[in-house]
C-alpha cells in the first residue's frame, strides 16, 4: 500500500487519532465515504451524458459543460457530507468579505 509498512500506518493513525478525536473519526469517515460514493455516481451519470452530447455540433463546449457541471455536483455532495468542509468554506467566505471591507 504505497510503500508503506505497518509501523508508518499505525503512526498515522496515532496521530489522525490525536487530531480530530475518537469521536469525530466516524463522523468524518462516514462523509468522506459518502462524498467517495456520489462522486463515482455522478461520474457514472457524466460518462453517459457525453454520448447524447457527440450528437451535437459543439463537441468542445459539451465537455466543457459536463465538467463544470460535475465540479458543481461533487462540490455540492462534499459540502452536504462533510461538515468540516462546509465550515471552511464558509470562514474563507467571511475572510474574503473582511479583505473586501479593509480596502
Amino acid at each position: 500500500m504505497f510503500g508503506l509498512g505497518p509501523t508508518e500506518l499505525i503512526i498515522i493513525a496515532v496521530i489522525i487519532l490525536l487530531l480530530f478525536g475518537a469521536k469525530r473519526i466516524p463522523e468524518i469517515g462516514k462523509g468522506i465515504g459518502g462524498a467517495i460514493r456520489e462522486f463515482k455516481k455522478v461520474k457514472k451519470e457524466i460518462s453517459k451524458e457525453p454520448d447524447d452530447n457527440n450528437r451535437g455540433s459543439n463537441n468542445a463546449s459539451a465537455k466543457d459543460a459536463s465538467s463544470s457541471d460535475l465540479e458543481a455536483k461533487v462540490v455540492e455532495k462534499v459540502l452536504e457530507q462533510v461538515p468540516e468542509v462546509k465550515k471552511a468554506v464558509e470562514i474563507t467566505k467571511k475572510a474574503e468579505k473582511v479583505k473586501e471591507f479593509i480596502k
